[in-house]
């Protein structure tokens, strides 16, 4: 898999310097700076995070005016044997993997800092003007032990990566020298074991780590599997829609206007982190698709076995769940943004969900400022999730094309469905898993590589979203339905007014786009243990789901955590980061917004209405 993963490198490697936008009105203490990126970084899963000065040694050719260092570790992702699925794909490439990972990190967050109007450059495994080593000892994320380098609480292998830049931190101190005592502690003690103050529990069965690779943390086979899904589909009757008319693109067409087609362009990239991520999503695009090898190679005609590997290697590459289907006609578009027909050219579909974390999504009011930086955060990770798997899949014999949010072929949500991984809700046009609920972008990867299919899950959901409306009252523009389901295109759905849902994401003056539905849905949980019980209630006690739905309201869920806010409200705005002018949206429970339920009024647009190719 070496060819997939010198491809990625390389966007990041590109990608170290960069132009630095004019000062914005961030604060000025190296403490609340120093917090700020880290959360940043932890946000986007490093395992561990140090600040450090940077000495004139530590740099491999002439020392560079860059005094401080953020030092970014990633740990080798879990090896449960030779003999599980997808291992004879996977072997070999954890560090690989993992010094991806870190030189992702550090080329987003290098790249944030600098639209922060202060200079910054990353240093990757493959590209760095800097000794990792030294600066990673020198930010106390590391220390010497037998010779070697080691990360405290990490037992396995790890890649590092760094950004030196010039904006002042509060530099960590490098780590005191232990003896085999205090090293022991640090392995057995307790608080890391059982995962105490919110660390993750170190004790496998307690975290996932003992679960096969292709399985995933997430007991996903414990849930219902159905022939059908629980949405009744006229398969027939579904027809094939062109991009063109999706109401985004509709609105950068000036359907809506020239306010929402200016909107559009900026979107949910107006903040300074989704900059960063933004510029790495399109970056891959050109990457989606390419050549494929001549021969079929040898023992990737088991439609099990590939499915089981093809899993394996999601995961092991990030995604959080993962699910196989077939394609069916009517989840391909009809048309391109140019207008030329798009012919269904692959059978089957990977699905993969990317968790938008709960932790931030805790601290937030679901459309406020960090809003759109965690949907781009998603779609930027599964992009080079799908976009390495392609690659490798293409070198094996088989067609394969990663299908993202910048530029996909098929409709998402039908094959979400169909892979298994949640039912249609309330929300409308939007799949809710049991797990994270609707806390979650999707990335699909078709190809024609044999596969056994997943059948859809029925955990009581249709059920569940009639007896709750937690999300409609919730919405700030009033375009999730309180009433019952309705025939729409050949589903029974509870049909959203998506034009609303449109303007309101794209023209919301106090944040960037939208995910308040995420954030109130009583599923959206962190799945600690005290949650699991109402989990397993709803899924298995149909005359609990009301009862649940509404102690939901009652404790509070769905409030903003201000303790989880980490990150800064800017805006990005020509070229800059400013205050938003504005302000920030902080919005708390509306238990009176059932209110318009009895004139609520949706507006459909059935496929016969939308504009031509």
């Amino acid at each position: 898999m070496g060819h997939a993963y010198a491809t990625y490198e390389a966007i990041y490697d590109r990608c170290r310097r960069g132009e630095v936008a004019p000062p914005a009105p961030v604060p000025t203490s190296p403490a609340e700076v120093s917090a700020n990126l880290k959360a940043g970084l932890y946000f986007l899963n490093a395992d561990v995070v140090g600040c450090g000065v940077v000495s004139p040694a530590a740099w491999t050719g002439q020392p560079h005016p860059h005094r401080f260092s953020v030092v970014i570790v990633v740990a080798h992702t879990r090896d449960r044997g030779a003999d599980q699925p997808g291992e004879q794909w996977i072997s070999g490439t954890r560090q690989r993997n993992a010094d991806l990972r870190a030189a992702e990190l550090a080329t987003i967050s290098a790249s944030y800092i600098r639209k922060l109007g202060f200079d910054a450059i990353a240093h990757t495994p493959t590209a760095t003007d800097l000794d990792l080593e030294a600066v990673a000892l020198q930010a106390g994320v590391v220390e010497v032990r037998r010779g070697r380098l080691r990360v405290p609480y990490l037992p396995g292998g790890f890649a590092l990566a760094a950004v030196s830049t010039d904006i002042e931190l509060a530099p960590d101190a490098p780590l005191a020298r232990r003896g085999p005592l205090s090293q022991l502690r640090t392995t057995l003690s307790p608080g890391w074991l059982f995962g105490r103050h919110g660390t993750r529990a170190r004790i496998a069965r307690l975290n996932g780590d003992h679960r096969p690779v292709h399985m995933g943390r997430y007991p996903m086979e414990k849930i219902k599997r159905v022939e059908e899904a629980t949405t009744l589909i006229l398969a027939d009757e579904v027809p094939r829609v062109p991009k063109r008319a999706a109401w985004f693109e509709r609105a950068g067409r000036g359907d809506l206007g020239k306010k929402f087609q200016n909107d559009r362009k900026v979107f949910a990239y107006k903040t300074p982190q989704a900059q960063s991520y933004g510029e790495q999503i399109r970056a891959m695009v050109p990457h989606q698709d390419g050549p494929v090898a001549g021969d079929v190679a040898a023992g990737t005609h088991d439609p099990g076995a590939n499915s089981n590997a093809l899993k394996a290697l999601a995961y092991h590459l990030g995604g959080d769940m993962v699910g196989v289907c077939e394609a069916p006609g009517y989840a391909w578009f009809s048309h391109r943004e140019d207008g030329t027909a798009i012919e269904p050219y692959h059978r089957n579909a990977v699905v993969i969900l990317l968790d938008q974390g709960y932790e931030t999504m805790e601290g937030a009011s679901g459309d406020d400022w960090v809003s759109g930086a965690q949907s781009m955060r998603a779609y930027m990770r599964g992009a080079q999730i799908t976009g390495i798997m392609a690659e490798h899949i293409r070198s094996l014999g088989w067609s394969a094309r990663s299908q993202t949010n910048m530029d996909s072929d098929v409709l998402h949500i039908p094959l979400v469905l169909a892979a298994g991984l949640g039912e249609m809700s309330r929300i409308g046009e939007l799949v809710l898993n049991p797990f994270v609920g609707p806390r979650f972008k999707s990335v699909v990867l078709t190809t024609d590589m044999p596969i056994s299919a997943d059948r859809p899950i029925d955990f009581g959901l249709q059920d569940f979203c009639g007896k709750c409306t937690k999300c409609a009252r919730e919405c700030p523009c009033g375009a999730i339905s309180f009433g019952e389901k309705v025939m729409f295109n050949g589903y029974e759905i509870w049909k959203p007014d998506v034009e609303k849902c449109t303007k309101y994401r794209l023209g919301n003056l106090k944040g960037s786009a939208c995910g308040r539905c995420m954030k109130t849905c009583p599923y959206n949980i962190e799945g600690v243990l005290a949650e699991r019980i109402f989990l397993w209630s709803a899924i298995k006690l149909p005359f609990t789901r009301r009862w649940i739905a509404t102690l939901d309201d009652r404790v509070g869920n769905g409030s903003i955590n201000k303790v989880k806010k980490w990150w800064w409200d800017l805006e990005w705005k020509d070229g800059r980061t400013i205050e938003p002018a504005k302000g920030t949206n902080a919005r708390e429970l509306d238990m009176n917004g059932g209110r318009i339920a009895d004139k609520q009024k949706i507006a459909i647009y059935p496929a016969a209405a939308n504009p031509a190719p």
